[in-house]
């Protein structure tokens, strides 16, 4: 059966998500048109691209996640200097070499820009700060930058999606307006199953959507006892509000929630065996989310 598939941020929790897929593609499942956020538009665009699912896993088994953040020498050399640079940087590590990564796997299989893969199969979510809106890629690449989608890496993209605020520094484009700041997706929909929502008109395919989380009716409430916490609270709060307007009851049925816990969104230094729990605990709640769909 063909769908359409969204999958949501959550750094490398996300690997949950290779478990889930594979899964779905067992047992007959093919995505047309996939969208995603932060580390669900990597997915997205990889199965974009073409990937299955075993070959997601044995690529991601394998790499070294620390090896995509590529700290400056003389912050290796002297490490307080990253808090310095932070403040005129607005992020602490650059994200090239997951850009460069992406662009790797997306060329071996045929992937550069927006234009060597099907018309609207792809959706990437960003954050446009200097805007203060979000920004849907490549649909908005045209009408707000003035840019070519055909043209646009889709390395860039997905990297822009990525750029989780103070991790990463912010990717700066030009636009019709002047220099735009892009950050996260997920800092304004980190689920954006509303992409393939047209109002008034009928899907044409089923939509499963994966997210990194409880169901809304039992996220769990956050205990706040100090301005950290209170910050925590904040973020996860702006990342959860706009999208919860669309994940109705009716909704709810098409998402797969798996709840990940113990695992921190920059966790890079993961294990073998931890990422392959992680794939586990997706395969496990993509078996119990099918044998409710189906019904």
């Amino acid at each position: 059966m063909k769908v359409d598939g969204v999958f949501s941020g959550g750094g490398v929790k996300a690997l949950a998500f290779i478990g889930a897929m594979e899964e779905l593609e067992e047992q007959g499942y093919t995505f047309t048109r996939v969208a995603g956020t932060s580390a669900g538009a990597i997915l997205a665009s990889l199965t974009a691209a073409g990937y299955s699912a075993p070959e997601l896993k044995q690529k991601l088994k394998t790499l070294s996640f620390e090896k995509l953040v590529d700290i400056p020498i003389t912050e290796r050399l002297l490490p307080f200097m990253k808090w310095l640079m932070l403040y005129y940087r607005l992020g602490l590590y650059k994200g090239n070499r997951l850009e460069a990564t992406l662009e790797k796997w997306l060329e071996e299989k045929g992937v550069r820009t927006f234009a060597d893969l099907p018309h609207n199969s792809l959706k990437i979510i960003c954050s446009d700060l200097t805007l203060g809106r979000i920004v849907v890629l490549p649909d908005d690449l045209k009408r707000i930058y003035g840019i070519d989608p055909a043209t646009f890496s889709v390395a860039k993209a997905v990297r822009m999606s990525s750029g989780l605020p103070y991790f990463f520094i912010p990717v700066k484009i030009h636009g019709k307006k002047g220099k735009s700041v892009i950050v996260d997706g997920g800092v304004l929909s980190n689920f954006p199953i509303w992409i393939w929502e047209t109002k008034g008109i009928c899907r044409k395919r089923p939509i499963i959507g994966m997210q990194l989380s409880d169901p809304p009716d039992k996220l769990p409430e956050k205990k706040i006892r100090n301005a950290i916490q209170m910050f925590h609270a904040l973020f996860k709060t702006m990342q959860q509000a706009h999208d919860a307007r669309y994940i109705s009851p009716k909704s709810s049925k098409d998402v797969i929630f798996i709840p990940v816990k113990g695992v921190q969104t920059t966790d890079f230094d993961m294990s073998a065996k931890e990422k392959e729990y992680l794939m586990e605990i997706g395969r496990e709640h993509a078996k119990e989310f099918l044998q409710r769909w189906k019904k």
